[in-house]
């Protein structure tokens, strides 16, 4: 068996009167990531690890922002198509850790959901899926409420 790690990292501005979606679950607040999909940082970092361990390119290659198939997207369908070319070159997820960089909201009453919801999409047990979050502690540009970001790796076996 052969085992590869991948690193995957997305960014969005966030503005208000959007929808906030992360780890393919609404989050209930007042500003939402811009972006052409739906802006899952979550899903988008983890999506890039994923690829990234397979040397598959990012996920602008496979999904760019410049086609209008993509415009508004559900992360998850995204995954799921991910997943696939995972499989069809003969891996599986052995395990992802997600970080999310947010300062608000607290996130920590959806990451059961979010755990749940990826393994669902990638077909593993929700103990194969770790989230976590942490705050930019008022700094930079995420802790001024600007952006949220998230840092994925994941193991593949194949």
């Amino acid at each position: 068996m052969e085992y590869r790690t991948g690193l995957g990292y997305d960014i969005h501005r966030l503005e208000d009167g959007l929808t906030l979606t992360l780890g393919g679950v609404r989050i209930p607040h007042t500003k939402g990531c811009v972006a052409h999909s739906d802006g899952d940082v979550l899903i988008h970092a983890l999506c890039d690890a994923m690829l990234g361990a397979l040397a598959l390119g990012d996920i602008g290659q496979h999904f760019p922002d410049t086609s209008d198939e993509f415009k508004g997207i559900d992360s998850k369908i995204l995954l799921s198509r991910v997943s696939g070319m995972i499989a069809a070159k003969g891996y599986h997820l052995v395990n992802a850790d997600i970080m999310l960089l947010l300062q608000k909201p607290k996130i920590a009453p959806y990451v059961p959901r979010m755990r749940e919801t990826l393994a669902g999409v990638l077909g593993v047990g929700i103990d194969r899926i770790s989230v976590k979050a942490t705050t930019n502690e008022g700094l930079g540009p995420i802790g001024h409420e600007e952006g949220a970001a998230a840092y994925a790796t994941v193991m593949l076996a194949g």
